[in-house]
């Protein structure tokens, strides 16, 4: 049986510290990334919406490639929204930026009412690729 890693990324932000958890953990060839949100480097949220989610998604891209991973890789998306409904678009708008062309990951998208300050946080399965 494998044993996780933990994955952490080369800038780890204030919250893995504040809040105790691993960015990533790799079990086997699977990278199981926490969720990611919109903040900034010493943890505090953006207050923007669109640049809050771009952040996001960008910490996540972090926390991939620390994994040798890349949007590419990801083969399930599970995302929480405290506005769904008003969020969309913008979410859509950095999410077709990141993922790109199909085939898409799955993708599961969850309205919540709280999520630590934030309006919009990302989490992710990927699989990790061999090694040439």
């Amino acid at each position: 049986m494998s044993r996780r890693e933990a994955i952490t990324p080369a800038h780890r932000h204030a919250l893995y510290e504040k809040h105790r958890y691993s960015a990533a953990i790799r079990s086997g060839d699977l990278l199981f990334v926490s969720g990611q949100v919109g903040s900034r480097q010493d943890g505090t949220p953006e207050p923007d919406f669109e640049r809050q989610v771009q952040l996001a998604f960008d910490n996540l891209a972090g926390v991939l490639a620390a994994a040798g991973c890349s949007f590419a890789d990801v083969v399930d998306v599970t995302t929480f929204h405290t506005d769904p409904a008003s969020q969309l678009d913008a979410v859509m708008r950095v999410r077709d930026g990141a993922i790109g062309a199909p085939p898409y990951p799955n993708w599961t998208a969850v309205g919540v009412t709280w999520l630590a300050g934030f309006d919009f946080e990302i989490k992710v399965i990927a699989r990790i690729p061999q090694a040439a």
